[in-house]
């Protein structure tokens, strides 16, 4: 990197005038993203993706590889760099080159034009075929210890769009203009947190349930194909309310817990318990809750559904919800149900993490296919900080949202200096979370995940 001796006169401290000179040499603010790269070399993620790209460029002419460009794009978006612009300014970032498998002294990184056509050609089937690796990458980091339960979490998330982007369109319960991507998560019963699944994007004007099924089919049939014995539940909210769902699901023989919406049939028949609670508010002065089922089928269900009803009345009045179970009640009872229904506000967090701290809804590409593809590579660098995050387990950062990793992890300054026996990073000497760094060092160099 050239070095330049402009200088900055500052301000005076004390006695001591204060200067800025640009001598620093090779400096980085992202030291951290070589955490990020051995924890995706022992992963295998990035390598997985771009096995399922085919590049037709001519060898002679190619400069940058297709995973040194994937590994480039995702390990920006984890460092908080979220746009194809941002690559034009840090292609010559000596630890990014070093994360994405080059020296320091070697050519820059790709500029965003090389990335913006990278984004542009991938097809339909090939994005398919990444898609369907974030569930493989699931099933091999669970096959040395395989699961005896999943619960998939499935939910829509709005995605607004500002431009003329394929495909996005006016919805009215979001009141804008977006996409609404279907992300679909697993927990293995009692093992860390939910992982990401899938993430699909969809037109702006579909309901919440639009396509859920077919893309849980498929993940269901991979899972039950890498577990046999492994029992898996549903659980969504009511966008998810749907005949396909639950016609599928028990065709599937899946069970599921999914809400339901209100309506005068269901209040109708929750009143007992209702009763019950207002009259248990007014002794005691408190909310009360009391739980209860019956059997109900709307007009499109082909045969009645257990429904458990949370009566809830509250100083302010009732406020009852339903949800609707293939559980047998044998299994587990109605306050048991809507308990496990209620665990679902963390996918919530989750989708919340991959949106603000790593910008998933940057989707303004023109072609509906390229956000696709951009969809893939916030998933994907999301995936590499859950790992990161389950990497530290047992350390101060073990529930640490992904802003604070990126915070105290990567986003560390640092002086590269190499030579001709070694690269070494020079961190700064005051700080202050270098065990974490050796505990992250040995997790990604035990072997593979």
């Amino acid at each position: 990197m050239t070095e330049c001796s402009t200088q900055f006169d500052l301000f005076p401290f004390v006695s001591k005038p204060v200067v800025a000179r640009c001598d620093g040499g090779a400096l980085t603010s992202d030291a951290g993203v070589a955490l990020l790269a051995m924890l995706d070399r022992r992963l295998g993620l990035s390598k997985r993706l771009a096995r399922c790209l085919t590049d037709a460029r001519d060898p002679a002419r190619v400069r940058h590889q297709v995973a040194e460009l994937l590994r480039q794009r995702i390990y920006q978006i984890a460092c908080g760099y979220e746009d194809c612009n941002d690559a034009d300014s840090l292609r010559a970032d000596p630890v990014l080159k070093l994360a994405v498998g080059r020296l320091p002294s070697e050519d820059d990184l790709a500029s965003q034009p090389t990335l913006s056509r990278l984004e542009n050609v991938v097809s339909a089937r090939e994005l398919l075929a990444m898609g369907e690796q974030l569930v493989a990458h699931y099933c091999e980091r669970h096959a040395q210890a395989p699961p005896r339960t999943i619960i998939l979490d499935a939910d829509a998330t709005d995605d607004e769009c500002h431009g003329h982007q394929q495909l996005s369109f006016f919805h009215g319960f979001y009141n804008e203009h977006c996409y609404l991507p279907l992300l679909v998560f697993a927990q293995a019963e009692g093992v860390g947190e939910q992982e990401l699944l899938a993430a699909v994007l969809r037109a702006g004007n579909v309901h919440a349930g639009h396509k859920a099924m077919a893309v849980l089919k498929r993940i269901m049939q991979r899972l039950r194909s890498a577990f046999p014995t492994c029992r898996m539940l549903l659980r969504g909210d009511s966008g998810l309310a749907l005949p396909e769902v639950y016609d599928g699901c028990e065709r599937l023989k899946v069970p599921y817990i999914i809400s339901l919406a209100k309506n005068p049939r269901l209040l109708k028949l929750a009143e007992p318990w209702l009763e019950r609670a207002r009259a248990q508010c007014a002794q005691t002065g408190e909310t009360a809750q009391v739980f209860g089922e019956f059997s109900y089928a709307a007009e499109s269900w082909p045969h009645p559904r257990r429904v458990i009803v949370k009566a809830e009345v509250m100083a302010k009045g009732d406020n009852p919800r339903f949800v609707v179970t293939s559980l047998p009640a044998s299994e587990l009872d109605a306050e048991a149900i809507y308990t496990v229904y209620r665990q679902r506000g963390d996918p919530e967090n989750r989708i919340k993490e991959l949106k603000v701290d790593l910008r998933a809804d940057r989707l303004s590409c023109h072609r509906f296919l390229a956000n696709q593809f951009r969809l893939l590579l916030h998933a994907a660098a999301y995936l590499l900080m859950q790992a990161m995050r389950a990497a530290l387990a047992g350390t101060e950062l073990a529930r640490a949202q992904v802003g604070t990793l990126r915070l105290r992890l990567l986003k560390v300054g640092a002086r590269v200096v190499e030579s001709c026996r070694r690269i070494c990073l020079h961190l700064p000497t005051a700080y202050p979370w270098p065990k974490l760094w050796h505990h992250l060092i040995a997790w990604a160099r035990a072997g593979p995940a």
